[in-house]
């Protein structure tokens, strides 16, 4: 049994692209409406960085509020 590790949570979100899609290995900086609202917003202020997950790892972000 494995206990000691900490278990993943994921949130929903949408990314606010604007007028386009993000390119791989573009860097940005935009803003998520979380679907879950204010409770997964502080979680990810919290940690500071997370991962974009579109049926796969698909990019990393930061929180830099």
């Amino acid at each position: 049994m494995i206990s000691d590790i900490e278990p993943l949570y994921g949130w929903d979100a949408l990314p606010l692209l604007r007028d386009r899609h993000l390119r791989p290995g573009e860097n940005r900086r935009l803003g998520f409406v979380f679907l879950s609202g204010q409770e997964a917003a502080d979680a990810l202020k919290k940690v500071g960085k997370f991962y974009l997950w579109e049926g796969r790892f698909v990019g990393e972000a930061s929180v830099v509020s």
